[in-house]
């Protein structure tokens, strides 16, 4: 029988909180001021199947595994492990049972892996009853609204099959000249009048900065950055806007479109092309069904698509979308279609299986995954995970997860690589997938990790985080900071321990960025006195000293700071960041974009 764990999270699941006024937090879309982690670090569930298994210790895998935290269930079941850890007690019960329905906000664990900061207050879960509370309120707000909608019917017609199509209708016009050309001619300007003056030795210069488009006054996202060899591309609110690299002169004029931009592809594909969803009118019944494929590097329209409806409760109120080699997929709440992204022609649709089992999202890159929630309020609730055929939808293995294990990130699709949560026993795990979906390792660092993710609302966003980086065999995670610096620590994805730490240079935080030219590239955050820096460090050898590759200047320090919510990237030694989202105010411009380089 299955033991409590002898050392118990100190924290519990938090629900989503409503966002407070922004300060601090990385990649959380509205984050709240900066708060330390809990006093004692996530239970994550251990174990995997091994043919001798050491001292007893319930594994995720139904099979008695060992691990510093004491007695800890993990997710997994399937094989000849897929009687779970429980035997015949009775089982916990689910999170879908609480849920209005797939995809919508789960509870997390404040500090664990992939979860967005802390709001300010107690860090008791249970202080004021916010759980149940809150996961309440927006349950019942978002039940009723799916209800209404799905009764009610969208303002499209159902029976239109979608038809791709070349686009040649007149572009639509922008409401007046762009905020922030960089030339001096738009109705803004390009900033302050100088960043770079009183730039001290050893400083990286601000090549160019950048204040966003007129936003309306609840907000809106500023979804996607991409990187060329010539350009740089931004999307906000309903505008596509592209800079040159080098100077940030406008390469093409921005690309307004009808509707606010509901969606984007994270990636671009090999030959620089991006698809853009915008939604299909202003109303509370518009959907984010509307596809446009966009040329990066000449701002040139493509194919056009619409996105159909799903079944009842499979909306389209919001989807998300992954590419994988020439497959777009376009994720709904419930179900996906591919679509040939050269042609914008329809390919397959994965639609229910099994038991009661409802794609729920979606992976892509190197290789197409799919989440899928099975069996939801019943005894047989639980996620799977699958590996797909881009060209062909054909699953080529099945990973099942215990019930109870809620699929909530693919740090990495090649490794697939999963980070798990179970809201009833206040754990987490990080599981590494091998060949045919087989068990490779499990996370076994005992640490309080600090990768920040985006508020997942409508749909998993299985990658949407910032701060953690896959490469080859190792995983990279940013430790969460108390007071001063953090660590990075680097995990071997075969035996899931850690093969070392570095700690940051400066009492900042750093967080991992990408892997180059076989070193870890991070970044070190600002200061209030002092601008961050990029830095690399060496993944082989005994040393891992950080190596500054790029110090960026203290007289801007102010506005590297004010990118509260934001997306980072490293490419060709310029750094870029930009923001995720536009709060609407009125009072003063609003950041879009920066970079720095030499």
């Amino acid at each position: 029988m299955a033991q409590p764990p002898s050392q118990p999270p100190q924290d519990g699941f938090g629900a989503p909180q409503d966002p407070p006024a922004p300060g601090g937090g990385f990649g959380a879309p509205t984050p709240p001021p900066p708060q330390g982690p809990p006093s004692g670090p996530p239970q994550p569930g251990y174990g995997y199947p091994q043919q001798t298994p050491p001292p007893q210790q319930p594994g995720p895998y139904g099979q008695p595994q060992p691990g510093p935290y004491g007695q800890q269930p993990g997710p997994y079941a399937s094989g000849p492990y897929a009687s779970g850890p429980y035997g015949g007690q009775p089982q916990q019960p689910g999170p879908y049972g609480q849920q209005p329905g797939y995809g919508y906000p789960q509870p997390q664990f404040p500090g664990a892996p992939g979860t967005p900061p802390p709001g300010p207050g107690s860090r008791n879960p249970f202080k004021g009853k916010p759980v149940v509370v809150i996961s309440a309120a927006v349950a019942v707000l978002l039940a009723i609204g799916g209800t209404v909608w799905a009764v009610s019917g969208g303002d499209e017609e159902k029976d239109k099959k979608p038809v791709a199509r070349q686009s040649d209708d007149p572009e639509p016009q922008p409401s007046g000249a762009p905020v922030n050309p960089g030339d001096g001619s738009g109705d803004g300007d390009s900033g302050p009048e100088d960043l770079n003056e009183g730039r001290k030795s050893g400083e990286s210069k601000v090549l160019w900065y950048k204040e966003a488009p007129d936003a309306p006054g609840s907000g809106a996202d500023a979804p996607g950055m991409w990187i060329t060899d010539k350009t740089a591309v931004k999307a906000a609110y309903k505008e596509l806007s592209a800079y040159n690299v080098a100077d940030g002169k406008p390469t093409w004029e921005p690309l307004v479109f009808p509707q606010k931009i509901c969606a984007v592809t994270p990636e671009k594909t090999s030959d620089d092309k991006v698809v853009i969803a915008y939604m299909s009118g202003s109303s509370d019944r518009a959907k984010c069904n509307q596809l446009q494929l966009v040329d990066l590097d000449t701002g040139e329209k493509g194919w056009t698509q619409k996105v159909d409806d799903g079944a009842l409760f499979d909306s389209v109120i919001s989807i998300e979308m992954t590419l994988s080699g020439n497959t777009l997929m376009v994720g709904r709440s419930q179900s996906g279609t591919a679509f040939d992204v050269t042609s914008g022609d329809k390919m397959y649709d994965k639609r229910k299986y099994g038991e009661a089992c409802f794609p729920a999202a979606f992976a892509g890159g190197e290789r197409l995954i799919q989440v899928a929630s099975c069996g939801a309020g019943g005894n047989n609730e639980h996620d799977e995970v699958q590996e797909l055929d881009p060209k062909t939808g054909k699953v080529k293995w099945t990973q099942k997860f215990d019930k109870g294990w809620r699929v909530e990130r693919a740090y990495s699709v090649d490794p697939v690589v999963i980070y798990s949560t179970n809201k009833d026993k206040k754990a987490w795990n990080i599981s590494t997938l091998g060949a045919g979906g087989s068990i490779r390792s499990q996370v076994s660092v005992d640490e309080d990790f600090g990768t920040q993710c985006g508020w997942a609302i409508l749909a998993r966003d299985l990658q949407g985080c910032e701060g953690v980086v896959v490469d080859g065999d190792t995983l990279y995670l940013p430790t969460k900071a108390t007071t001063g610096a953090n660590e990075v620590v680097a995990v071997s994805l075969a035996t899931g321990k850690e093969k070392w730490r570095v700690k940051s240079p400066v009492a900042n935080s750093m967080v991992p960025v990408k892997v180059e030219g076989g070193k870890l590239i991070a970044y070190v955050e600002p200061s209030y006195d002092g601008g961050g820096r990029i830095v690399s460090i060496a993944t082989t050898g005994s040393s891992h000293k950080p190596v500054t590759l790029l110090q960026n200047p203290q007289g801007t320090a102010a506005i590297e700071r004010g990118f509260f919510s934001k997306s980072i990237d490293w490419v060709d030694g310029r750094f870029y960041i930009s923001t995720t989202r536009l709060t609407g105010n009125d009072d003063t411009k609003e950041k879009l974009m920066l970079a720095y380089g030499k």
